[in-house]
């Protein structure tokens, strides 16, 4: 028998094969996802990300066997209004999607009127189990927030999405910005997605961009903390810890339990996260008897 993956870590790690900086081929992509997908770790990986843009151009086509049950997430590139249009191509190729994720503001927006416009739009998207609305940290997030949490209220699968990282310095939130993110979704109730920078598990500084990344054992320990009722404060602490022994202290006592709000991250790469998880002990990377 295999060795299962901890209920803690389960569905941690989207397939984001073809984003940057993996940029992997649609039909590379796809065959080493369901590579994961047959593996003793599958329990650990969510669905392959793809474009909408890919999508909707029919490149899945001729690539998937109808029969084989893919399941992906669309990552809204092409705007809010084209996600419909886009879904509309996975049916004929038996793909379904799990999940949309999109990005309802520019930095410096209020994102608002982008979720009211998503919103509108989920009807439009029947099948879709999650959308996530990708939100600026910007003047106006903390109503978009309301917003999303009241519409769960009403039985909307939505939920919130957050960049960590990417070309820029200031793309990378900073502790204090982004534990105040974790417990603004705690108090309301409401799950959250991230994206970018997240490419160890503890945090580092990035040799090759100078940018210092948040770790994702310390998001993991940060979103447990928050969870239990700790403070912005005590939860940014978390986030900053570059020792791995406190973050995996706080994790280990709970592996057998469901992850509270946060519902994963998307990476380039599957097996270097899951790596580093074998590496810290949070996943046993061997086989039973």
């Amino acid at each position: 028998m295999s060795t299962q993956v901890p209920a803690l870590l389960t569905g941690l790690v989207d397939d984001a094969a073809v984003f940057p900086p993996g940029s992997a081929a649609l039909h590379d992509a796809l065959v080493a996802h369901r590579q994961h997908r047959a593996a003793w770790y599958t329990d650990l990986v969510g669905p392959l990300l793809i474009p909408a843009s890919t999508v909707s151009a029919g490149e899945l086509s001729g690539l998937v066997d109808p029969g084989e049950g893919l399941v992906v997430g669309v990552i809204g590139d092409t705007g809010v209004g084209n996600l419909p249009f886009a879904l509309s191509f996975l049916a004929p190729d038996g793909v379904t999607a799990r999940q949309v994720e999109v990005a309802v503001a520019k930095r410096g927006e209020d994102p608002l009127p982008g979720v009211v416009e998503l919103l509108r739009l989920t009807d439009a998207m029947p099948g879709v189990e999650a959308v996530y609305a990708e939100l600026p940290l910007t003047f106006g997030l903390m109503g978009a927030l309301d917003a999303i949490a009241a519409a769960r209220v009403d039985g909307v699968p939505i939920a919130a999405k957050f960049r960590t990282g990417g070309l820029a310095a200031e793309l990378f939130p900073t502790p204090a910005e982004l534990a105040a993110v974790i417990c603004a979704c705690r108090d309301r109730d409401l799950p959250f997605k991230l994206t970018a920078g997240l490419h160890q598990a503890v945090r580092h500084l990035d040799p090759e961009t100078g940018f210092t990344h948040h770790g994702y054992a310390n998001v993991l320990a940060a979103t447990l903390a928050a969870a239990d009722g700790e403070s912005v404060g005590r939860v940014a602490e978390v986030l900053t810890a570059l020792d791995p022994r406190p973050l995996l202290e706080r994790a280990t006592v709970r592996l057998h339990e469901p992850r509270p709000l946060w519902v994963g991250f998307g990476s380039c790469s599957i097996l270097e996260p899951l790596t580093d998880l074998i590496r810290l002990g949070l996943v046993n990377g061997g086989y039973d008897a």
